[in-house]
């Protein structure tokens, strides 16, 4: 036999998959599976994108690739178990014993390795350090199943080691960027405790609340530091100012029984209307329209959440008097620490339209700017400065901003804090 008739033989012999026995389907199905997966994954190609589609199969037989596609949902189906499975081990499945704010075995090395702050130091000794100093450190890698119960801090412990911290905060001793860096670690600590350990009642809330409120302070006050490395120290408190609130308002909704607000609920929630006047902030990723249908229905009504949508407005309409007028009356501290930096924002944006509409002949006289800006005269002239403007004054010493100058500019570099005179809080 040639070859040209023994390949014609071997077609005959072959058995067809567009049959409609059940035996073609049936075999090409079972050859699916046992193929090398990774020669397998071909076969998504050919996935229906329509119903329509599926319906030209000859046949009506099942596409291989919807075959496969069933293949790796059952292994997506059992990894995701599998995942489930470990976070129900993790999650609840320690309780604390440590009754010092740092564990026995991590004071001991750390005083081998001389790791210790400054503010952990006996008698300024970097080897030294005792139970009532030392201050467990935030861990990235740490996990609850490697992790005994003699290394994490129950709940009162947790609650003491706060107030240790932020008694610090007030501390003249040390830069505050120093301060700020040692609380800012310990915190971490503080809050990854008690994720470990599950706690999410009352008294958790109030331990966030007070963390917020560390990081919400540090934001203003970082902005007057000048060290070097400045910039970064504000991106990683924005960072974990966010997370923080994140957490807060998952244990706010997870201890809510019907329409019951807690007492500081409202004015934390506006703290994450305000953070969305800095437009370079790239921590809030979450529209607000959408954020919104998610916070109750008392808040939405309450004071805080009415300044903060109002201030909001003012600023993206550029309605400088509104904006400052309504800060200035309504602002609580903590909220104001949130929007000092755009207050600036949005006096600067004053003096540019009225360097840009004022008549050139009549000077604008800068004790009246001084009162729309809600200023100190000596302030306003060091802001006019700053943008590249010009001051004059008269015979009488009375100054002036001259209008149409052609120099101004928005600073690149962050402005200095200035008063907001009339500010109640």
């Amino acid at each position: 036999m040639d070859d040209s008739s023994r390949r014609l033989q071997q077609r005959r012999n072959q058995p067809s998959f567009s049959s409609s026995s059940s035996t073609g389907p049936t075999r090409f199905r079972s050859q699916n599976f046992s193929t090398n997966p990774t020669k397998t994954t071909q076969s998504s190609n050919f996935v229906p994108r329509s119903n329509s589609t599926t319906a030209t199969t000859p046949n009506n037989t099942r596409n291989p690739g919807h075959i496969r596609n069933r293949k790796s949902e059952t292994y997506d189906g059992i990894n995701q178990q599998q995942e489930e499975q470990e976070a129900r081990e993790d999650v609840g499945s320690i309780i604390g014993t440590c009754p010092f704010m740092c564990p026995d075995g991590e004071r001991a090395q750390r005083e081998r390795l001389r790791d210790l702050a400054v503010f952990e130091r006996l008698h300024g000794d970097p080897r030294k350090t005792s139970p009532s100093l030392a201050v467990k450190k935030f861990c990235r890698t740490i996990s609850v199943k490697h992790v005994q119960a003699s290394d994490v801090r129950p709940l009162a412990v947790l609650e003491d080691t706060l107030n240790y911290l932020l008694n610090l905060l007030d501390s003249s001793e040390h830069p505050f960027e120093v301060v700020h860096d040692f609380i800012f670690d310990r915190t971490r600590s503080i809050r990854q405790d008690l994720s470990m350990q599950h706690i999410v009642n009352d008294r958790a809330i109030c331990m966030y609340e007070k963390m917020v409120k560390f990081h919400v302070i540090s934001h203003q006050r970082l902005r007057n530091c000048t060290s070097s490395s400045i910039s970064s120290l504000q991106y990683l408190n924005m960072e974990q100012l966010t997370k923080a609130l994140a957490s807060l308002y998952v244990l706010y909704a997870a201890n809510r029984n019907n329409n019951f607000v807690y007492k500081n609920e409202a004015q934390f929630r506006s703290f994450y209307v305000l953070l969305h006047l800095d437009s370079k902030n790239q921590q809030m990723e979450e529209s607000l329209s959408y954020w919104f249908r998610n916070v109750p229905s008392p808040v939405m009504k309450s004071k805080e959440m009415h300044f903060a949508r109002q201030v909001l407005r003012f600023y993206r309409m550029g309605n400088y008097k509104r904006f400052l007028c309504t800060v200035s009356s309504e602002a609580s501290y903590l909220q104001y620490c949130i929007i000092e930096p755009n207050v600036n924002e949005v006096r600067a944006l004053a003096i540019s339209y009225i360097n840009n509409c004022c008549y050139k002949l009549h000077p604008y006289p800068l004790e009246q700017l001084s009162k729309l800006l809600m200023m100190k005269e000596l302030d306003v002239e060091s802001l006019c400065h700053a943008c590249g403007l010009k001051i004059t004054s008269d015979d009488g010493e009375n100054k002036s901003l001259p209008t149409k100058q052609t120099t101004f500019s928005i600073p690149k570099e962050s402005l200095q804090s200035y008063e907001l005179v009339g500010l109640q809080q």
